[in-house]
């Protein structure tokens, strides 16, 4: 038995299909990541960013000596000068909501005030030249620890001004810190390969090596359980430390010749890491396993530190004189 084919309402079914196909495909536009670029001014070399609890994001303008502050909602950006000689390397927003860098230059440890834009610095002492200050983070109990490649870790108690700094292990290296849920500190060493814990009176530390001897890890980041993820330039590969179960695991990063460079894990425990050779920021998804890429627009962007805020992943092109944000998809599990 045949049927007859009403051509009249071949308009209405094509209508109906049509917005059913909309409807599945909107979602998925308006929850797809983004990633946008900003403008620093030339010559700023933003190695580090930072972003704040109002909504600006900090970064270190290592190659001006400033600190600077981008407002994301119209692009401008403010720079304060940090003194002469500064070489501003790491910047982390500490628990007062203040901007806190790690100064290279002025081999001081430096306080930016958000408000008021008072610069305060904590020099290292005389004994301590030239340490080539890296990163810092916050314990649990508000003393800010920081490393330097020349081969120093140290901690800063703000309320007193008390510095202590110690010789590290093997000598030169010391660079990525973190501090973990529980207030506890983890930093590594590039060139000394080692991951360590300093307790947090004494300074004494306990020392952990990476399952691939020289693997070169540079970056260090706790997850939401206190895992630590490394990022291992030398061997291209993103690990994770587990301090209970005391075992390593490793991924090495897609590509011919990656190099890992920073780590950053967001509030989702999604890991980032950036790639040199790739040009890209990767995400990695512990649950899957997988890496996803974000390559640059430009080329030789070099990210080196990330950092961000929920649904928002914050790098500093310091090839490139730009900051990224990549704004995560809202659907994402």
């Amino acid at each position: 038995m045949s049927r007859s084919f009403d051509r009249q309402r071949l308009p209405k079914i094509c209508a109906r299909t049509a917005l059913a196909l909309i409807a599945l495909v909107l979602p998925s536009l308006a929850h797809a990541d983004e990633a946008r670029y900003f403008d620093v001014p030339k010559g700023d070399r933003p190695h580090d960013v930072a972003p704040g609890p109002d909504g600006t994001v900090w970064y270190t303008g290592q190659g001006a000596g400033v600190l600077g502050r981008l407002d994301p909602s119209n692009g401008q950006v403010e720079r304060i000068p940090l003194g002469e000689g500064s070489k501003p390397h790491g910047v982390i927003v500490g628990p007062d909501g203040a901007a806190w860098v790690t100064d290279s230059g002025l081999n001081a440890i430096v306080r930016v005030d958000p408000g008021t834009k008072e610069v305060k610095s904590w020099p290292l002492p005389k004994e301590r030249a030239d340490a080539n200050l890296n990163t810092a983070a916050f314990d649990g109990a508000g003393r800010i620890w920081f490393t330097g490649q020349n081969g120093i870790y140290g901690r800063l108690d703000p309320n007193t001004g008390d510095m202590a700094v110690w010789a590290a292990p093997r000598g030169r290296g010391p660079y990525g810190i973190t501090g973990t849920p529980s207030g506890q500190i983890w930093f590594v060493s590039l060139a000394g390969s080692y991951l360590a814990r300093p307790y947090l009176e004494s300074g004494e530390l306990d020392v952990i090596d990476p399952p691939k001897k020289g693997s070169g890890p540079r970056r260090v980041w706790s997850d939401s359980q206190g895992r630590l993820w490394v990022s291992e330039w030398n061997a291209g590969t993103l690990s994770v430390y587990d301090p209970k179960q005391r075992q390593w695991k490793s991924w090495p990063l897609p590509g011919e010749i990656p190099r890992a460079y920073s780590v950053y894990v967001d509030d989702r425990d999604k890991v980032w890491v950036t790639d040199f050779p790739a040009n890209a920021i990767l995400r990695f998804d512990p649950k899957t396993e997988t890496f996803e890429s974000f390559p640059s627009d430009r080329e030789n962007a070099n990210v080196r530190q990330m950092l961000g805020r929920p649904g928002e992943a914050w790098g500093a092109e310091s090839g490139t004189d730009r900051l990224v944000v990549i704004r995560t998809a809202k659907a994402e599990n």
